[in-house]
């Protein structure tokens, strides 16, 4: 360890312990003082107190004690996760991928240049996979196969979440799902309804249109409606994005990207108020929106080209409104999660850069000091690199994202999942580890979740997770020209 390193971790160490290093010293002193009186003095001083002092004092501590455990918000727990298991039966390679592109008349040999030019710089591997319907040539958009595509992945994700948890139906309180592109009548939430007979008085939600980020919208949601609920209420939070309906089958460049991104998945979430069996406690949830500003507003947005074709645009501006999401969130989300030390160390540079000079470089706050893993939405491989080199994270740091985009592609708000799933796949999960899940969507957002674990996984290596028959072969190596 270099020396700068090791006066940064004793300057840590003194911020942290503040409290113990000042008041050692008094109680020491205090200490002394009450060995010089003896016991004889303390006790007539003690003696010569009011009765009335002598209530106030036991009083009320203890009434503000009543009064904050009364107020404070509910703990929030995650019981358990699961993630759709794609089946390579969807798999779609890059050149079954560029053959069909070939075969279909809406793209011109341009279009299927630039879209295989994509794939070999995304970052996606071999094995990601498509819906059935976007296997036919033409594709299927209809609303037949999205429905088709929404209930198998929806109802294999919450299939596994159940027989993990040991939940019946019956006991699901609240029902929180998001689908960005694909809102059909009746909703998502009336679906899982129907299929697993909720009760009647079971409170669902479906979010629509609120992109990548969903996912977290979602755990917030669910989370604020837990705190009102009944104490020991269950919520059941579903997030996933339907493919089929939103292939786009037309010639813009900017719209071509999502084409060669997106990848089928999804994710089921039980939350709840009762810790007994959880294996997560959420600690924090921030949202950042900057959609007032034209720019973000539609740097990710849906329209039609000039030929009528329905499509993702995206522009080409995004990258730097994420970067600005990005900053106003972890503004947001540091003096929540952040020690003393590093706080400590972005107040000075921030005064020293208004009161001193401007051009001092600002404190970049070290969030390593504050989580052991990150989870990085898998939007793409310039959002992971944009984000490693912004909280200057290591590889390894962001090893769950780059592996969750090349195994399982862009899922939108369930990659998250996918990424906590490996960490955990990996056994690196440990109890009173930290994680941060860190998501973009459309509008534009930035949202995050703080997560401390309560109970590792008790299947090594993945068992019954999405990578259990894959994990022993990650990490992979992707090569430096598709990482930069």
């Amino acid at each position: 360890m270099s020396s700068s390193a090791q006066l940064k971790r004793l300057y840590q160490l003194a911020v942290s312990n503040i409290v113990a290093i000042v008041a050692v010293p008094f109680a020491a002193s205090a200490l002394l003082k009450a060995a010089e009186l003896g016991p004889d003095e303390l006790l007539a001083r003690l003696r010569a107190l009011r009765p009335v002092h002598m209530f106030l004092a036991a009083f009320v501590p203890s009434a503000a004690a009543a009064v904050y455990l009364k107020l404070r918000p509910r703990a929030v727990y995650m019981v358990d996760y699961a993630c759709f298991r794609t089946s390579p039966s969807c798999r779609v390679p890059f050149a079954a991928f560029e053959e069909h592109a070939r075969v279909w008349p809406g793209f011109d040999e341009r279009s299927v240049r630039f879209m295989s030019r994509l794939l070999e710089r995304s970052g996606l591997g071999e094995e990601t996979c498509l819906p059935y319907a976007q296997h036919y040539i033409p594709p299927s958009c209809d609303l037949e196969s999205s429905r088709a595509e929404a209930e198998l992945i929806v109802f294999s994700a919450i299939d596994d979440l159940l027989a993990k948890t040991k939940v019946a139906p019956v006991d699901i309180d609240i029902l929180v799902v998001n689908c960005s592109l694909f809102a059909p009548t009746p909703s998502f939430a009336d679906m899982i309804v129907n299929r697993y007979n909720l009760r009647k008085d079971v409170r669902n939600v479906h979010l629509a249109g609120m992109g990548c980020s969903a996912g977290l919208i979602s755990v917030g949601l669910a989370r604020n409606l837990l705190q009102v609920a009944p104490r020991g209420s269950n919520a059941l939070v579903v997030s996933t994005e339907t493919i089929t309906p939103n292939y786009y089958m037309g010639k813009e460049r900017a719209m071509l990207l999502p084409n060669c991104l997106f990848r089928m998945g999804g994710a089921a979430v039980l939350l709840s108020t009762n810790g007994a069996n959880a294996r997560f406690r959420l600690a924090r949830v921030v949202r950042t929106l900057t959609g007032s500003q034209d720019g973000a507003y539609r740097c990710v947005y849906q329209e039609e080209d000039e030929r009528g074709n329905v499509g993702i645009n995206l522009s080409k501006d995004l990258m730097s409104v994420a970067g600005e999401a990005l900053k106003a969130n972890i503004t947001a989300m540091g003096p929540l999660v952040l020690p003393a030390s590093e706080q400590l160390l972005f107040a000075l540079s921030f005064i020293a850069r208004r009161v001193v000079n401007r051009g001092i470089k600002p404190y970049i706050p070290d969030f390593r000091t504050a989580f052991e893993h990150f989870c990085i939405h898998a939007g793409g491989r310039a959002v992971i690199d944009e984000l490693q080199r912004s909280l200057t994270l290591s590889d390894e740091q962001v090893e769950a994202s780059r592996m969750t985009l090349h195994r399982f592609g862009n899922t939108s708000s369930s990659s998250l999942w996918y990424e906590l799933a490996y960490v955990e796949a990996k056994g690196r999960m440990r109890k009173g580890d930290r994680v941060w899940m860190i998501g973009f969507g459309s509008g534009f957002k930035c949202n995050s979740a703080a997560w401390e674990c309560i109970r590792p996984p008790a299947a090594p290596g993945g068992a019954d997770g999405p990578w259990a028959a894959c994990v022993h072969r990650y990490p992979v190596d992707i090569p430096d020209v598709l990482k930069h």
